[in-house]
């Protein structure tokens, strides 16, 4: 979609970024400054539930701190035709001059450790061909990126053949996304404060194609504080200069206004973060997870199934309680 130079403009003083954040100049042109603010997605799962149940005491509220919010929109094997798929909706937010939250979740072997959320793609062959049209479909258009929450945590939980092809899945799909979407910023996941160490995290990072990345996430789906994050993804970024990197994070703050109390599996007493916006601590903080959707079948949670809509736990994240 071509964008009037005045919006291009004031799209990037409005997200101008310290250049301490950003790190080295990416690869890929900046998809921010070719938007003008981040997409709500009016389907969402929150935005749904809250249509269809208006005379609900709970709907206002969650309508307001949550569905109006920009997060992310998660692509997996429940997604169909992926191609379709990601085409609609990252056309959907191009229409309307957005920056449209992608989370790519397939990879092979998902969630080897938690296992709330198991499955992915069924061959190695599957996922490269799946990421692949991921990336195709985008195209030119503005969008960020999220490459496969957890899936350089896990390995603790695999062994090395499953590992060396992990890591071998990450680095094409970073390719994929430098060679065939060049408006988008792609990170790899890079897990959470509470799990791996940086330098370790950072020799798995190099490995699984960093270097063709825009930079690396953090918390996803959990609950460290923004200040933890920020700790370690500036410790994560140290350890990757020694491999020639410099390169930016990003953090989920949907879900991490209380912090952590150990546990990442529905627990009770969270508290929405900050919202969607560049800055905050990292390049971006950004709701990635969608608040009161389930981690699984735990927890306050216990029952349902990993990203089911629960209202009553969004509405207590809300409160804090």
């Amino acid at each position: 979609m071509k964008r009037p130079a005045l919006f291009r403009t004031l799209a990037a003083l409005a997200f101008t970024v310290p250049a301490v954040l950003v790190g080295a100049p990416a690869a890929h042109a900046d998809p921010v400054s070719q938007t003008s603010g981040f997409y709500v997605n009016p389907q969402s799962s929150p935005a749904s539930w809250a249509a269809a149940n208006p005379g609900d005491g709970r709907a206002a509220a969650i309508r307001t701190a949550i569905a109006q919010k920009p997060m992310a929109s998660w692509f997996g094997n429940w997604s169909g035709d992926i191609y379709g798929a990601v085409s609609r909706y990252v056309g959907a937010a191009d229409a309307v001059d957005k920056l449209p939250l992608l989370v790519a979740y397939n990879i092979p072997g998902r969630d080897a450790c938690g296992g709330h959320s198991g499955g992915g793609a069924g061959s190695v062959a599957a996922y490269d061909a799946w990421i692949a049209s991921f990336a195709a479909a985008i195209g030119n258009r503005p969008a960020v990126v999220i490459l496969e929450p957890d899936s350089l945590g896990d390995f603790n939980c695999m062994n090395q053949t499953k590992i060396n092809e992990r890591v071998g899945m990450l680095s094409r799909a970073a390719n994929q996304f430098r060679t065939k979407a060049p408006h988008t910023w792609a990170y790899l996941d890079a897990g959470n404060p509470g799990w791996i160490d940086p330098a370790t995290m950072a020799q798995r990072l190099n490995m699984a194609g960093v270097a063709n990345a825009h930079g690396f996430s953090l918390n996803v789906s959990n609950y460290f504080t923004t200040g933890e994050n920020s700790n370690h993804g500036n410790r994560i970024a140290s350890e990757l200069r020694r491999f020639g990197h410099n390169k930016p994070f990003v953090i989920d703050t949907s879900r991490n206004g209380n912090g952590s109390n150990g546990q990442w599996c529905n627990p009770a007493g969270r508290r929405l973060g900050t919202p969607t916006q560049m800055g905050g601590g990292a390049e971006m903080v950004l709701w990635l997870k969608t608040p009161g959707e389930s981690d699984g079948n735990c927890g306050v949670g216990a029952g349902s199934t990993a990203g089911q809509f629960l209202p009553e736990v969004a509405y207590k994240m809300i409160y804090g309680y």
